[in-house]
């Protein structure tokens, strides 16, 4: 059986805030367009250079097994915000540090953790309801390709890559990105159906070059 290290009140939360706070210094240079690039060591092949948040999190692994608990709460916060809106993960960390630095303080002053937790819950409705009001539609395809480019680190000819696509396909198409083989980035449009799986038997191909 493991050997548990156990730890209690402000050792505790200090421990796992050091956590946090790591996590989100390293992944708060990316924020905004004037964000910093991130360099990634990687046990096999050579480093990566990032400006992608939650790239930067899931690689960070803290040697404390405390602190790495507060890492991993955040790292959650980046991948959950990932998953479900595609962007903006490096905010979702920096807004998470905050929340938790100043929950913290109060938790330390002898406040109910529930009605800390009642008070952000009724601050996050507030605040999604105004960032609802001040949200506009993208009309056209030049403000779908500016929205591209930044989704993809500033890259314009990505941006218009995007902006090619959903003109094509429309709102209801299906846009899939794949890893190409060669140095050119090029988009293919698919008329009528196209099947994910291929052929009952290999013998009922008729052209292996397709």
């Amino acid at each position: 059986m493991s050997v548990k290290d156990l730890v209690f009140d402000v050792e505790a939360r200090a421990r796992l805030k050091s956590g946090v706070d790591r996590l989100a210094q390293a992944v708060k240079v990316t924020l905004g367009p004037k964000g910093r690039n991130v360099v990634l060591d990687r046990k096999f092949g050579s480093p990566t250079v990032t400006k992608d948040g939650v790239s930067v999190a899931k690689e960070i692994e803290l040697e404390d097994a405390v602190e790495n608990m507060g890492a991993q709460m955040v790292k959650e916060v980046a991948t959950k915000t990932s998953d479900v809106a595609g962007d903006g993960t490096t905010t979702a960390t920096v807004l998470a540090q905050a929340i938790f630095g100043e929950g913290l303080k109060n938790v330390t002053a002898g406040t109910n953790p529930m009605g800390i937790r009642r008070g952000i819950d009724k601050a996050v409705e507030s605040v999604v309801g105004a960032l609802a009001d001040m949200s506009t539609d993208t009309k056209g395809k030049e403000e779908i390709a500016q929205v591209g480019a930044i989704s993809a680190n500033n890259n314009a000819e990505i941006g218009v890559l995007i902006a090619d696509a959903m003109e094509k396909v429309g709102k209801d198409g299906v846009i899939t990105v794949e890893e190409a083989r060669g140095l050119e980035t090029t988009l293919e449009t698919v008329d009528g159906m196209q099947f994910d799986r291929g052929y009952l038997s290999p013998y009922f191909v008729t052209d292996p070059e397709r």
